[in-house]
């Protein structure tokens, strides 16, 4: 697994080259604009909810010492918790969102490389609801892998590996979503499935240079 890995993460070397080549810079201009968007939503999300949120805790504070001082503190935990909870779900969601966007890119990289001619026949909301299908059942997956190495990090030296193993398993689903462009065309839901996880390891290496840049 792990010369797949390599092999996932040397894939981008030429990456590059290619989209200056076939001229595909102007399809990422809406992938990019979703991305800031959503992010916009989130950050606006939990810089108008923490007030709520704090107003809320607030109730069961009784004391009228240090009141404006805990308000404040809930007000800066709920804002980084909606904050956390929004960019677990961000790159789910910006990718899910984007899959009509990115599936011609997809089918002008295939048309380069087998020389045929490439057209999946699915319309737009057929290629939305496979991309939210793929990234929600991906992002249930990822959040309990999350709690479970989370739990599992409270225990003495297994703690060490929680941080380098919640990276790996997050850059496979990244990977994940990025090869379902193409899988969608070729594949159903589960035979997509079925093929990823038996490619893991280029699944992890795709997902790793994504996730960093993220």
């Amino acid at each position: 697994m792990l010369k797949d890995i390599f092999k996932g993460i040397g894939y981008y070397k030429g990456s590059l080259g290619l989209i200056n080549e076939l001229n595909l810079w102007k399809f990422f201009l809406i992938p990019i604009g979703i991305s800031v968007l959503v992010a916009l939503g989130i950050y606006f999300a939990a810089y108008g909810l923490s007030d709520n949120v704090a107003d809320y805790l607030m109730q069961s504070w009784s004391w009228s010492w240090g009141r404006e001082t805990m308000h404040a503190i809930f007000e800066v935990m709920a804002f980084l918790i909606i904050l956390l909870a929004g960019l677990l779900v961000f790159k789910r969601l910006v990718m899910a969102l984007s899959a009509p966007f990115m599936s011609p890119i997809s089918e002008k990289i295939e048309e380069h490389i087998t020389g045929n001619k490439v057209n999946s026949g699915a319309s737009f909301m057929e290629l939305l609801l496979r991309g939210l299908k793929i990234n929600m059942r991906n992002l249930f997956l990822e959040l309990v892998w999350t709690f479970l190495i989370f739990i599992l990090g409270f225990i003495p030296v297994i703690g060490l590996i929680g941080a380098p193993i919640l990276f790996v398993i997050q850059a496979y689903f990244i990977g994940f979503g990025n090869m379902d462009y193409t899988l969608e065309r070729h594949m159903s839901f589960n035979k997509s499935i079925a093929f990823v996880q038996k490619n893991r390891g280029l699944a992890i290496g795709n997902g790793i240079v994504f996730a960093v840049m993220l």
